[in-house]
């Protein structure tokens, strides 16, 4: 294969709106020793792109992500260190190795997954790095990786599903295990019609669990479709519906006003498990809820080791069944962000490279 020498790629030039989203001819990266270059056949978009081009990451936002509009002063957006700008973001990626730094690479012609979430110190330490965030990543025609982040693929599922796998499903897989849903217990999921939460009740109802879906009217009915037991409308009154001290597990990447209330639904010795907060970051909680509960709190940014090659075995069993929201050339990134913002949609948007 015939490797061009520069590539279509987006640029995000810095903190702000739609035009920081720069559709350009860039270098095509070459990988360095211990990496592979991969040919970008599917990639889809997630919360997590807009916010960090929106500085949302940062310590001095406190709104819900729909209400930050990306103020340029913030110079500490990112994850863990400033955001790299400009850089190309890109967090999902399903594509076609084509290049290792010696060409003798037995991945070479192999189409594979890319776990984006890399602990740079071991497992042993929660030090990490995020693809797309903390370096370029896969809104492009080729992205560079390295090659122990690299999974070879085997299933019939379609490029576009696979492209919206990584991101949504690695987090929800990652917060099932970190949190040890079990057979049989109670688990309910805020923000359920979102990627991370329709993943997140697939992934349940594959551990056998009993799987409670928060969202709005509008998507009930499709949840119910993808495998939920309950489903309820956001706008209810939660704690009647549900009833105190019902569930194992709270779920919950929504965060905001409701939280605090959701948090007298868990059994006493009960857990919640946390990787976002859509609806704002800044959130009351009564302390005797959690300690005289016995109740314990888990935040998942950083993967475990087996939580993403356990989301391969599910792959390749025919476990996975990603809903696609829709899909867009890679130029009309800011078309697929957009529909992404309004909340309307059910699943994964995917862009496609040329």
């Amino acid at each position: 294969m015939i490797i061009p020498d520069k590539m279509f790629a987006v640029v995000t030039l810095g903190v702000g709106g739609y035009d920081k989203l720069d559709y350009c001819q860039v270098p095509t990266p070459k990988p360095k020793k211990g990496e592979v270059l991969i040919k970008v056949l599917a990639c889809g978009v997630n919360n997590t792109e807009i916010n960090t081009r929106l500085g949302w990451y940062s310590s001095s936002v406190n709104k819900g992500t729909n209400s930050t509009t990306g103020e340029s002063s913030v110079t500490d957006g990112g994850w863990g260190e400033k955001t790299p700008f400009p850089f190309i973001q890109g967090t999902d990626c399903y594509g076609l190795v084509v290049i290792d730094e010696n060409d003798s690479s037995s991945l070479i012609g192999k189409k594979v997954l890319i776990r984006p979430s890399m602990r740079t110190s071991g497992f042993e330490s929660k030090d990490h790095i995020w693809m797309g965030s903390d370096f370029n990543g896969a809104f492009a025609q080729y992205v560079v990786v390295p090659k122990k982040e690299v999974f070879p693929i085997n299933s019939s599922l379609t490029d576009v599903e696979l492209g919206a796998i990584p991101c949504a499903y690695g987090t929800a897989e990652n917060m099932l295990g970190r949190a040890k849903l079990k057979e049989g217990e109670t688990v309910c999921i805020t923000g359920a019609s979102g990627g991370i939460g329709s993943a997140t009740v697939e992934l349940a109802k594959i551990r056998k669990a009993k799987v409670i879906a928060i969202t709005s009217k509008s998507k009930m009915e499709v949840l119910k479709n993808a495998g939920a037991d309950i489903v309820l409308d956001r706008s209810e009154n939660l704690v009647e519906k549900i009833g105190e001290k019902s569930i194992d597990l709270l779920v919950d990447n929504v965060a905001g006003d409701n939280f605090s209330k959701l948090i007298s639904l868990i059994r006493p010795g009960g857990r919640v498990v946390t990787s976002g907060a859509i609806a704002g970051p800044i959130v009351d909680i009564d302390l005797r809820q959690i300690y005289l509960k016995d109740i314990t709190l888990y935040g998942c940014t950083a993967w475990d080791e087996d939580s993403f090659p356990r989301l391969i075995q599910y792959i390749e069993k025919g476990l996975i069944h990603p809903h696609i929201a829709g899909t867009y050339p890679l130029e009309d990134i800011a078309k697929a962000q957009k529909e992404l913002s309004l909340r309307k949609h059910f699943g994964k948007f995917v862009l496609i490279p040329k």
